[in-house]
């Protein structure tokens, strides 16, 4: 080797920059981000959500105060949305009736993974005959319609909002259970889990540290499409007079009263129903942006 090459300086090379790790949670909604429809839907979902949270005072007026010089008005500036049967402010009913809807459906929800998260996890890890009977029952309650089953409890109950609400989040409740059930026999065969195991964990905490964790994913995802089904059948439960009771507005109630003036007033069921429409659809549009940024084979 040379002097000069000896006595040159030796050049490091600079190491590349360390690529910060993203969070599962900022992943997904990277994910969620590209998706313009599913954007579209959240944004109308939190006008929904901030409507039923705010309604005291965004509505115009009280919902179920009457004034019989303003019965059956059409839409005016006065009254944007017209005015119904008793004449009411029917945006100030529709505004009113979003907070029954968003009740509804997450409570409902909240009722049915309460119910059906525990027994699908129970059944997917313990297996055995506990999950021949807890399966059996599941098939047996989906056999029926679930608005036939969702009617049925809500007249054993009684008519009241809140009995609509506990009748929908039971027979939403095996649809849980079937979706935990299944991502609890796709996560108990990776190879942490049986490493948890290996090492003497009890299996109750093997199931909820090391199981649980991974199938909140899909109950996530069913989670946002169940409130979507819970909003309607509140509607149609209402509808029927098994739901909110009159004169507290609700959606259901309000198609209801105006199936009688479809043709002197159609804006008194144009206005609800767009209402149950576009939340519905939009809790539908979030719940497939969800299932598509939460897929870990997702791009």
């Amino acid at each position: 080797m040379s002097a000069t090459a000896l006595s040159a300086p030796l050049v490091k090379t600079p190491a590349a920059p360390a690529v910060p790790s993203q969070s599962p949670a900022r992943l997904a909604w990277r994910r969620f981000r590209k998706r313009p429809a599913a954007l579209i839907g959240l944004g109308v979902v939190v006008v929904f959500v901030l409507a039923a949270i705010f309604a005291p005072e965004l509505a115009p007026s009280d919902p179920v105060k009457t004034s019989w010089t303003a019965i059956r008005k059409a839409p005016s500036a006065l009254y944007w949305m017209g005015t119904d049967e008793n004449g009411r402010d029917v945006l100030s009913r529709v505004i009113f009736g979003a907070r029954a809807s968003m009740l509804a459906g997450v409570i409902a929800v909240a009722i049915a993974a309460g119910i059906g998260v525990p027994a699908g996890l129970l059944a997917g890890f313990a297996g055995g005959w506990i999950d021949t009977v807890l399966s059996r029952i599941v098939d047996t309650m989906l056999a029926v319609p679930n608005l036939i089953l969702a009617i049925a409890l809500a007249a054993f109950l009684g008519p009241s909002l809140e009995n609509a609400m506990i009748a929908i989040g039971i027979t939403a409740a095996p649809i849980f259970m079937r979706v935990s059930r299944g991502a609890t026999l796709d996560a108990a065969t990776n190879d942490y889990v049986e490493a948890a195991r290996a090492l003497g964990n009890p299996g109750w905490r093997v199931a909820i540290r090391h199981v649980l964790p991974n199938i909140v994913p899909p109950v996530l995802v069913q989670s946002t499409l169940t409130i979507a089904q819970a909003i309607i059948a509140e509607a149609a439960l209402s509808f029927l007079g098994l739901g909110q009771q009159p004169p507290a507005p609700s959606w259901g109630s309000m198609l209801n009263a105006a199936q009688r003036f479809l043709e002197q007033a159609p804006w008194l069921a144009i206005f609800p129903g767009a209402a149950i429409f576009l939340c519905v659809m939009s809790f539908n549009l979030v719940g497939d942006g969800l299932r598509d940024a939460l897929d870990p084979r997702g791009k």
